[in-house]
């Protein structure tokens, strides 16, 4: 029985990411001709405000590797994050004294 839930778990955990992934519409190009990011963070969005506010801003640090997409730097931040809160949850759970 234990077993069966354990799959069940998994399996819900799966259609929970696939799903998504399967029924987003990509939205149509931007009037510059450009294909529009589904996944985009605040960090473009600033990035966007400040060239509409600055037009002449040049940053001053660049990125080491640029992902191929958008999608991708959401993955890899993603698994940042949760390798992050892997580490937190380990600590924290050691830390504390565990009664039987």
């Amino acid at each position: 029985m234990k077993q069966r839930w354990n799959l069940l778990m998994l399996l819900a955990v799966i259609l929970l990411v696939a799903v998504p992934l399967r029924i987003i519409r990509r939205p149509q190009p931007g009037p510059d001709g450009r294909a529009a990011e589904i996944f985009t963070g605040t960090d473009d969005q600033a990035k966007d405000a400040i060239s509409e506010v600055a037009p002449g801003y040049r940053p001053w640090a660049h990125s080491l590797i640029k992902p191929p997409s958008g999608e991708v730097e959401s993955l890899l931040f993603a698994l940042q994050a949760a390798i992050g809160a892997g580490f937190m949850g380990y600590y924290f759970g050691s830390r504390r004294p565990w009664k039987a």
